[in-house]
């Protein structure tokens, strides 16, 4: 299944920063949809798109939606920072 939206940039922070794309409610109950058939150890397999970088990670749930964890390689080339609302293109699953 592929899902397109925009959604803001966010922090969470930990013992070091973490950046993330909430899934706005519409996209996350498409992944709720099919999560049964991709989950695995509590996360959902997911290949991503911001612009032209295309990256693999796995989302969670939380704040009862799915988190979209932004690697530092990703946000340097297209140049993504908190606050900022990115479009996001992205295949569930493996």
């Amino acid at each position: 299944m592929e899902i397109e939206f925009a959604g803001e940039v966010v922090e969470w922070r930990g013992p070091a920063p973490f950046f993330f794309v909430a899934l706005p409610p519409d996209a996350a109950d498409l992944v709720d949809d099919v999560k049964a058939d991709v989950v695995y150890w509590g996360v959902v397999p997911v290949r991503a798109w911001i612009g032209d970088t295309e990256f693999t990670t796995a989302m969670f749930p939380r704040e009862d939606t799915w988190f979209l964890p932004l690697k530092v390689a990703v946000r340097r080339a297209e140049d993504v920072d908190l606050g900022q609302v990115v479009d996001v293109r992205m295949q569930v699953g493996r």
